[in-house]
C-alpha cells in the first residue's frame, strides 16, 4: 500500500496555523519544517486554497494564513480538499489471469475501502483547532490516556 503524504503535510502546516493565526508561514518556512521542498508546499496549500480553507499572501509579509477560525474547519475538509485516498492499493506482482492474486487483491481492495469510510468519519468529528491543541499538550508534556506521551486528540 502507499501513503499519501499530502495530508501530513497539510494538517502539520494547518496546526501551527492555528497555534499563530495571525502569523502569516512562507512556503520556504513550512518546508524546511517538514523536509520537503517549497513547491509541494505551494501545490499541497494549493488544494486548500482552492477549497477556502488558507490564504495566501505575496510579498515582504506574505505567506499562508488559515481562511477561517481553526475550529471551523475539520481534518475531513482537509482530507476532501486533498482529493486523494489516505492509502492505495497497488496490484500485486504475480502472473497475469491468477485467480489467487485477483482474490488477494480484491480483498485488500474491499478492507481498505472500509478503511478508508472509518476513517472519513473520524476526520469529520476532528477540527484543526482539536489537532492544535493536541500538539499543544504534546509540547507541553501532557501525556495520553495510555500515558505514553504521544499526542491525541479528545474524544468526541
Amino acid at each position: 500500500m502507499k501513503r499519501n503524504n499530502k495530508l501530513s503535510l497539510a494538517l502539520h502546516t494547518l496546526g501551527h496555523m492555528a497555534v499563530a493565526p495571525d502569523q502569516a508561514l512562507t512556503s520556504e518556512v513550512i518546508a524546511a519544517h517538514n523536509a520537503t521542498n517549497p513547491v509541494v508546499v505551494r501545490r499541497v496549500l494549493g488544494l486548500l486554497r482552492v477549497r477556502g480553507l488558507v490564504v495566501s499572501g505575496k510579498g515582504h509579509a506574505g505567506g499562508w494564513r488559515l481562511a477561517r477560525p481553526a475550529v471551523q474547519i475539520t481534518v475531513a475538509d482537509v482530507y476532501d480538499a486533498i482529493g486523494a485516498p489516505l492509502m492505495t492499493v497497488e496490484p500485486l506482482a504475480a502472473a497475469q489471469g491468477c485467480a489467487i492474486v485477483a482474490a488477494l487483491h480484491a480483498t485488500v481492495t474491499e478492507a481498505a475501502t472500509e478503511a478508508e469510510a472509518v476513517l472519513r468519519r473520524h476526520f469529520a468529528r476532528r477540527t484543526i483547532a482539536d489537532l492544535a491543541q493536541a500538539m499543544a499538550d504534546g509540547a507541553r508534556g501532557k501525556s495520553s490516556a495510555q500515558g505514553k506521551g504521544d499526542l491525541h486528540f479528545p474524544p468526541r
